[in-house]
């Protein structure tokens, strides 16, 4: 873009932005959109929240939640405000100043990104944009997606950006279920399609979060999400991989990692599990080695951490197996077996990409009767993939339920969960989180994996 020919009024959106009178967009409204609406109108702007999903659009509207870390009553204090409403009406969509797209992007079935959601947004704003607005793209995603795929989209119906409108990408930076952490006190990362574009969002999201840091370009922006999710996921699997090294010695990388870690520079701990899960760390990498290709370089290290922590199922199964014929000569067919946690992570009801759904086809796949228990899933929701699974509840905690197992398989570690009672009432718990660590009596019961 020639910055010689921008027309846009920047000075005058941003003197809204600082005003606090420009009202602000958000597509897309789960666990990345919903906090950005708050952290707005907190602020004061007005917001106007947009979702596919009618029930996520009629529960807002009618001051309910749907996502535990925001309660009720933040959300009908924010609806009686006036300044937030939901709606699915897309045609809305000029009546906002800026407009922040928080929609999915997921994996295909050959580990190759699936822009369906960002494309279709991008295509369903060109349609109702006009002069003078600011659109960013929040999604993770790979380094050239702003202005390879979504400008394009945008200007199809004859409006330029840097001209006609402004275009910056600025990623997520949620972490579902961190009590420390929230979208106003995290560091938000810009970078502008030109001059204009960088001052109007950095503008933007200086007025809600705690600091802004600008890039050079969207590209670099994009990039600087995938290296953060990179950087955990290769680490992520590094533990993993000496996981499987220590317990083959009779060391336990728990004691090891937590000893570790007392060494005030030079190491960061990170913890092995059963599986990656979530809607970045499994996913992100694999948007880089995908467009790497297009400039013929290999990334051979990400691919192998892509590997190692994908193998993390199959590993847990075969220490369960183990486990199962050596204290009771039992094989997985026909064992009852609890799983400990269905989500990505603890303390969340997010489901997405959660190791635990592989875990339970790759046991019943043996033969295994597979059960549940979460108390922040009661029900298994709508999955991309795992279709067998949609709609299983999880059975009720108490003794008479975990004794009915052979074995509990903890996958998900929640806060709250009475680890000593499930050991206690179970006959073996393999434990992949390091959850009954603190727990005193019934250790021959327990087998890390």
């Amino acid at each position: 873009m020639d910055e010689s020919t921008t027309t846009f009024p920047v000075a005058a959106l941003v003197e809204r932005i600082r005003a606090h009178t420009a009202r602000i967009g958000v597509i897309g409204l789960g666990y990345v959109g919903l906090p950005l609406v708050c952290a707005f109108n907190d602020k004061g702007f007005p917001v106007l929240g947009f979702d596919v999903d009618p029930e996520k659009v009629t529960a807002l509207n009618g001051g309910r939640s749907y996502i535990r870390q925001i309660p009720d009553a933040k959300v009908a204090a924010m609806r009686a405000t006036g300044r937030f409403e939901a709606s699915a009406d897309f045609s809305r969509l000029g009546e906002a100043d800026a407009i922040l797209i928080c929609v999915p992007t997921p994996l295909t079935r050959q580990r190759e990104p699936d822009m369906t959601f960002v494309e279709a947004t991008a295509a369903e704003i060109g349609r109702h944009l006009r002069r003078g607005q600011l659109v960013v793209l929040e999604s993770t995603t790979y380094p050239g997606t702003t202005r390879e795929v979504v400008r394009p989209l945008l200007e199809a119906g004859g409006l330029k950006s840097g001209a006609d409108f402004l275009l910056a990408y600025s990623p997520e930076r949620e972490d579902p279920g961190n009590i420390d952490y929230e979208t106003s006190t995290i560091p938000k990362v810009v970078g502008g399609d030109g001059t204009g574009a960088l001052d109007a969002a950095l503008a933007l999201y200086g007025e809600a979060v705690v600091k802004v840091v600008p890039v050079s370009s969207p590209d670099a922006a994009e990039a600087v999400k995938i290296t953060e999710n990179i950087f955990r996921a290769v680490n992520i699997a590094l533990v993993n991989e000496l996981k499987v090294v220590f317990e083959r010695m009779g060391i336990d990388v728990w004691e090891v990692i937590e000893a570790a870690k007392t060494k005030p520079f030079g190491y960061m701990p990170f913890y092995p599990g059963p599986g990656l899960g979530g809607h970045c760390i499994p996913i992100d990498p694999f948007y880089l080695t995908w467009k790497a290709r297009e400039y013929d370089v290999a990334t051979r290290f990400i691919e192998l951490a892509g590997e190692v922590n994908t193998a993390m199922p199959a590993y847990v199964v075969g220490r369960l197996a183990e486990a199962l014929n050596d204290r009771f000569a039992m094989a997985l067919k026909g064992a009852r077996i609890l799983l400990i946690g269905v989500a990505y992570k603890k303390n969340v009801e997010d489901c997405r990409e959660s190791p635990a759904f592989k875990l339970t086809e790759l046991l019943e796949k043996q033969g295994a009767k597979v059960e549940y228990f979460d108390p922040f899933v009661p029900v298994i929701p709508r999955l991309r993939e795992h279709p067998t699974l949609i709609g299983r509840r999880s059975v009720a905690w108490g003794k008479a339920a975990i004794a009915a197992h052979d074995a509990a398989l903890i996958c998900t570690d929640h806060d709250g969960i009475d680890y000593a009672a499930l050991v206690e009432w179970s006959k073996l718990v393999i434990d992949a989180r390091n959850a009954t660590k603190a727990v005193p009596r019934g250790r021959d019961k327990i087998v890390k994996a």
